[in-house]
């Protein structure tokens, strides 16, 4: 069944480009909204029905395992029996997530911590993205469009948020400023990749990073494929990064936020979600 399909979060680097928020935790962590940008990603592939990940962690993965089982504890009402020494949670989430923390090695390259999960996917197809980006891709779609061309990998193609702008010339002179449509940008990997068991065979070891070698052959053998998403897409790299994420949740229309549909402004409405949009 579909829904035992498992997702693969890569969860382990050290994020050094936000180091005002990874010297104390793992960028999986940084929060936006209150949440961590991990829990944003979780809910998104729930949304669609897909509710067992593998996190592969590695760069005070501790944080990460806190996090998780601290989850039903902080969200929950409690009864606590000091004479019979018992805790009782009476929880009203409805989550019903099955989460796998495994610790893939400090130093491990990407490709390597997806190997390192692989005993835990078992001999059927499974999802991978990484634990620093967030979409609208739509889930079931991607599945279906995986399925449907039968090769061994399915790559996201996005167009990333131009970050600078055009100027215009006059010989020497300026005569003005353009911001860069994000349609001028070529395409990218997106993650949120759909990937069959036979995969692993392409990775060698855990020093390979998986956007290198192991995609490079996959394209070579004509077995990856792009599902071209050109709606919203917005990875967290910078700081920079991460205060437009806050900016799109505070004001309520965070395209991401696929399990709520309520708070996502038509196309145009709004200025930075447009900018940030295809």
């Amino acid at each position: 069944m579909d829904e035992d399909i498992k997702i693969v979060i890569l969860a382990g680097g050290l994020g050094t480009r936000l180091a005002e928020e990874t010297d104390v935790k793992p960028k999986p962590m940084v929060e936006i909204g209150g949440h961590p940008i991990l829990w944003h990603i979780m809910h998104h592939y729930a949304h669609h029905g897909f509710k067992k990940f593998v996190v592969a962690l590695g760069y005070k993965g501790e944080v990460i395992k806190k996090f998780v089982a601290d989850y039903c504890v902080l969200n929950s009402d409690m009864v606590v029996d000091l004479k019979t020494r018992t805790v009782k949670l009476d929880s009203d989430t409805n989550l019903d997530w099955q989460i796998e923390l495994v610790d893939t090695g400090l130093h491990t390259e990407t490709a390597g911590r997806i190997r390192r999960v692989a005993s835990r996917l078992g001999n059927q197809t499974f999802m991978m993205t990484y634990g620093d980006g967030v979409s609208d891709v739509n889930i079931r779609d991607l599945l279906a469009f995986h399925r449907a061309h039968g090769k061994l990998a399915t790559m996201t193609a996005v167009r990333p948020p131009a970050r600078f702008g055009h100027l215009e010339f006059d010989g020497p002179r300026i005569t003005g400023f353009r911001e860069k449509a994000q349609m001028d940008v070529g395409w990218i990997n997106g993650g949120f990749m759909v990937l069959e068991p036979e995969v692993i065979r392409y990775i060698d070891s855990d020093d390979q990073k998986w956007e290198r070698e192991p995609l490079e052959r996959l394209a070579a053998d004509g077995q990856l494929m792009a599902y071209q998403h050109d709606s919203f897409w917005q990875c967290m790299d910078t700081l920079r990064d991460k205060q437009l994420l806050e900016r799109l949740w505070d004001s309520g229309q965070a395209p991401w936020k696929t399990w709520d549909r309520s708070g996502v402004v038509a196309r145009g409405e709004n200025a930075e979600v447009q900018a940030h949009t295809a």
